[in-house]
């Protein structure tokens, strides 16, 4: 009773695009991968910047470093 049949799958497609119509539920696939595309692209351009933040930040805390050096002297 737990699982469902390969029946009660195809019964539920039908009453989706019977409720929804084909083409809303092209409409939202097609939203659905452009979203995903975008995320993609999106998390390759944060993992470019990730890669390039570190040099900076260690190019300012050298910098930090030495103006913190100067005022001790």
């Amino acid at each position: 009773m737990g699982s469902f049949s390969l029946w009660h799958w195809l019964i539920v497609l039908v009453v989706v695009v019977l409720v929804f119509g084909t083409k809303k539920l092209r409409g939202a696939g097609g939203d659905l991968g452009s979203a995903v595309k975008n995320f993609k692209d999106s998390m390759r351009e944060g993992e470019a910047e990730a890669a390039k933040k570190p040099e900076a930040v260690s190019g300012q805390s050298q910098t930090a470093q030495a103006e913190s050096k100067k005022e001790n002297v």
